[in-house]
């Protein structure tokens, strides 16, 4: 086992947090180990001025870090993995997946308010069109306003932009420890997650065993089996940030799945939901997916994709 290893993340406050903490847990676990960091500028972070879905959409956050795994200039990649696409590059594997942690979304709003208390027409700053379509769906009098950035650039936003509130991730909020900022946290009964929201995925070569057994340590049974369902329903689904799609995805005690999927319309007009239960995370997603499709899943994705062409 390599005694140094290189770990690639991209720059932001968030993402280096989350890097830190998987450093800390492997050096932890694994006494003489040490790692250093390798900072990656992507495509994602680099384009601010435009909407995830007409830009590239879950690929802009993770290109040129698995570049980077490959050629061999780091070991490995910490992501948040909602962010992950459902296809890795060739070669690559997510070698471990950690606890989750919390997977709804969160509300910061400017007067305290919680959605439900929002007024009439109050201009709320999301980047997703999974959210934005949610939120339309229970609240159509709601202006949606774009909104790009790290988590601190939009949290600033929200009083330079004069927004009545924006959303985020409950994760990485708290995982910045600034849990106090959030006025509700979002159910999932009303806004569903993105597939993988409060999932670290940690990525190195498939053929890398060294570094495969280093991370073992970090692996969530629990964590894993819902991770693997959510991203077979993305993968069945053949879905990306272009479209609004969630999933969220429960282990019990037995280690039965229980997992819920949505499609909705990019206006929030029609919002298709199916869930189901297996043991098998893979043919869960699929099933979940097929329930979808025999809703009108099929029709709703096209017609999403063709409006961001």
């Amino acid at each position: 086992m390599a005694n140094q290893i290189r770990v690639a993340s991209r720059k932001s406050d968030l993402a280096m947090t989350q890097t830190r903490w998987v450093i800390r847990e492997l050096e932890r676990m694994n006494p003489g180990v040490r790692c250093d960091i390798v900072p990656i500028s992507t495509k994602g972070d680099k384009i601010l001025d435009v909407a995830l879905s007409k830009v590239g959409g879950k690929g802009l956050f993770v290109s040129e870090i698995e570049e980077a795994i490959l050629s061999g200039a780091a070991d490995l990649a910490v992501h948040s993995l909602k962010d992950v696409p459902a296809q890795l590059a060739d070669g690559l594997t997510l070698g471990a997946i950690p606890a989750r942690e919390d997977a709804r979304d969160a509300l910061i709003s400017r007067n305290g308010q919680t959605l439900a208390e929002l007024p009439q027409g109050a201009s709320v700053g999301t980047s997703s069109l999974r959210r934005s379509a949610q939120l339309k769906s229970v609240r159509p009098d709601l202006r949606i306003v774009s909104l790009r950035g790290n988590i601190d650039t939009r949290l600033r936003k929200l009083e330079s932009e004069n927004l009545d509130a924006i959303i985020l991730a409950a994760s990485g909020l708290r995982r910045m420890g600034w849990e106090n900022r959030i006025t509700q946290y979002i159910p999932v009964e009303l806004c569903l997650p993105a597939i993988g929201q409060g999932i670290l995925g940690i990525e190195c070569r498939s053929r890398d065993l060294p570094t495969l057994r280093l991370l073992e340590g970090l692996l969530d049974p629990a964590t894993e089996l819902a991770a693997r369902a959510e991203r077979s329903l993305l993968q069945s689904l053949n879905g990306s940030c272009q479209v609004p799609i969630a999933g969220f995805a429960q282990v019990d005690e037995e280690n039965a799945v229980h997992l819920r999927g949505l499609v909705a319309s990019v206006d929030g007009s029609e919002v298709l939901r199916a869930q189901g239960t297996s043991l098998d995370p893979v043919d869960l997603g699929k099933q979940v997916a097929d329930q979808l499709r025999s809703l009108g899943a099929d029709r709703i994705l096209e017609t999403a994709a063709v409006s961001e062409r």
